[in-house]
């Protein structure tokens, strides 16, 4: 397992019977996560120090418990990326920490090529490495199908120092826009995706993973230019074998192209503990 441990403003301080404990910048979250099923290692009067507690709607969603008001927003930093923190009312931030552990390794792919990298970024959320591969010198295209989640991205570049970084924003289904790619010719040098379970585009289009995946796999694989340096996919959905996404690059990807396919989960280590929190799992394809 790979783990996010050079943060500096976010920290998981605790974790067990099914919650977990962060410090993001000032303020101390209390969540709940299906993973933590240990018991805690930190004393209930530690827990309820937390500036804010989600709870659970039996009939979906939930609400914050807020003991301290918290702002409706503020600013943690990884390195010279900033991003905003606005905790919602599904229980999460705007920001998933962990992949820290992939925006890292993108980076890297990245300065060491020393030539010009296309980056296409499906599922790309609030941003976090569409600025990672910016302010490692990429352009990137990012898409998304909720016009929130983009418009975040925006923000996060324009505080990261990026606002003039060649970063194309869309709002979009992202199976119709690989198939508009493909009808247009357009190459990229990388792809990355974070396909959800489960998803709606921004006209009702329906989106399954275990339906949808192959084929846009397959898809991207076309989009690939004729020297291409990586793929990513990252996922969060429970079952989810790293070593799926590690098998759909290898038969789209390195049969074509060559280089080599690794496979692995992320996660959080726990403050002051040899505990740690699994976050997802991810599958990579290198240029060889």
């Amino acid at each position: 397992m790979q783990l996010a441990y050079r943060w500096n403003t976010f920290a998981l301080l605790d974790a067990g019977d099914g919650e977990k404990l962060e410090r993001w910048g000032r303020y101390v979250l209390r969540r709940p996560d299906p993973q933590a099923l240990w018991p805690r290692l930190q004393s209930a009067r530690y827990w309820r120090q937390a500036d804010a507690v989600y709870h659970r709607s039996a009939s979906g969603g939930g609400h914050w418990e807020q003991p301290t008001k918290l702002p409706a927003q503020w600013i943690i930093h990884y390195d010279a990326l900033r991003f905003r923190i606005a905790p919602t009312g599904f229980k999460h931030t705007g920001l998933f920490p962990e992949q820290a552990v992939n925006w890292d390794w993108m980076q890297q792919q990245v300065r060491a090529a020393k030539r010009p990298v296309r980056v296409l970024n499906l599922f790309a959320y609030t941003g976090g490495a569409t600025v990672a591969l910016a302010a490692a010198g990429a352009h990137v295209v990012h898409v998304d199908a909720a016009k929130r989640m983009v418009q975040g991205a925006r923000d996060n570049a324009d505080l990261s120092g990026l606002s003039a970084a060649p970063i194309r924003y869309l709002v979009d289904d992202v199976m119709k826009f690989i198939q508009r790619e493909q009808r247009r010719g357009n190459r990229y040098e990388a792809i990355i995706m974070d396909p959800p379970h489960y998803g709606r585009g921004p006209t009702g289009e329906c989106w399954k993973l275990e339906d949808a995946l192959p084929d846009l796999v397959t898809r991207c694989a076309s989009l690939l230019a004729d020297a291409p340096l990586f793929c990513l996919i990252n996922s969060y959905t429970t079952g989810f074998s790293p070593q799926v996404a590690a098998n759909l690059l290898r038969q789209q990807v390195q049969a074509t192209h060559g280089g080599t396919v690794t496979a692995d989960e992320i996660g959080l280590p726990v403050q002051d503990s040899d505990l740690v929190l699994p976050c997802g799992s991810f599958g990579r394809w290198v240029a060889g």
